[in-house]
């Protein structure tokens, strides 16, 4: 497959902090644990990557104009293998300087007329280590466990696996066998070399970035983004999960694709990084405190929701759909 790369720069990402209070917290000794500095989210230019859409403000709840709504790249979030300094990133595509939005799903955006929220598990694009069975199962049990935190009435729908092509940000990059069209609001788009994630942060991201979580969003034809629910966030038209087939994966073992997938698909539902990262003097380890799902590195095998990866879920979603 020959696949045209753009190239970006190395970033690091702005992590949430949080009181150390949840039974899931790592206990940090400032005598034998380095705190890891971070950096702001920083913007990054690949060009035009508005995608026309054949969508009308004439909705419920919406101005009722005339006006065509059209897509754009955002932002992307990545969780990196959690054994360097090297800490999970936020990119912004595009400069809207210190207005950075957040960005969220909206019920009056539904392409597939569901107040559900619909996944996708591309399988034209498997790991080497897992055949794609596997694979798609240890994600479909990622899904299902955040479908099983019981917040509000949202849930999350499944597209059947129909040998369609999926990847806007691939298409974008050259990669002719990406797709240029809307599969479902999260596509878990498969596995991608190591060149794919060096272009993300050059020279060697391949190294260290695990999976990566691509948003698109709503916008105006004057760029302005879309927020039909009024809630201050951007509205979401679709997000895109790839993994490094650069890493051997497993499943139930180091690094476990259903963990992966959890935390990405947590990013799907609109979450961010949680957590600050130390290193052990005494040892050279790292570890995050609290330990959460969304901590911005790998820490091992976590397939279950804790407390504060709930809240931050929650947060995001028990009002839906009457946000």
């Amino acid at each position: 497959m020959k696949t045209k790369f753009l190239t970006v720069a190395v970033l690091t990402l702005l992590l949430v902090v949080a009181c150390q209070t949840d039974s899931e917290d790592t206990f940090v000794s400032e005598s034998e644990n380095k705190e890891i500095a971070v950096k702001a989210p920083r913007y990054v230019d690949i060009g035009n990557t508005v995608r026309p859409i054949p969508r009308s403000d004439n909705g419920e709840g919406l101005s009722k104009s005339s006006e065509k709504y059209q897509v754009e790249l955002y932002m992307a979030e990545y969780i990196t293998s959690g054994e360097s300094e090297e800490m999970g990133n936020v990119i912004f595509f595009n400069n809207r300087g210190n207005k950075q939005l957040g960005a969220d799903f909206s019920p009056f955006l539904s392409l597939d007329g569901s107040a559900d929220i619909s996944y996708y598990v591309d399988k034209n694009r498997e790991t080497v280590d897992l055949g794609a069975g596997v694979s798609t199962e240890a994600i479909n049990r990622a899904m299902g466990t955040w479908d099983d935190v019981n917040c509000s009435e949202f849930g999350l729908n499944k597209v059947s696996y129909d040998g369609r092509a999926s990847g806007i940000v691939a298409f974008i990059l050259g990669d002719p066998d990406g797709s240029d069209e809307y599969v479902a609001d999260i596509n878990h788009a498969g596995w991608m070399p190591a060149e794919f994630f060096d272009a993300i942060a050059p020279p060697n991201g391949s190294e260290f970035i695990l999976g990566v979580t691509f948003t698109f969003i709503w916008v105006y034809s004057n760029g302005d983004p879309v927020d039909t629910d009024k809630n201050g966030k951007a509205d979401v038209y679709t997000r895109e999960i790839y993994y490094n087939d650069a890493f051997p994966w497993a499943d139930g073992d180091h690094y476990d694709v259903e963990t992966i997938a959890l935390h990405e698909a947590g990013h799907g539902l609109s979450q961010g990084h949680f957590g600050k990262l130390f290193k052990t003097e005494k040892n050279g380890k790292y570890h995050f405190a609290p330990r959460a799902v969304m901590n911005a590195g790998y820490t091992g095998i976590q397939t279950s929701i804790n407390k504060t990866d709930k809240a931050g879920h929650c947060s995001n979603w028990a009002q839906w759909p009457n946000n």
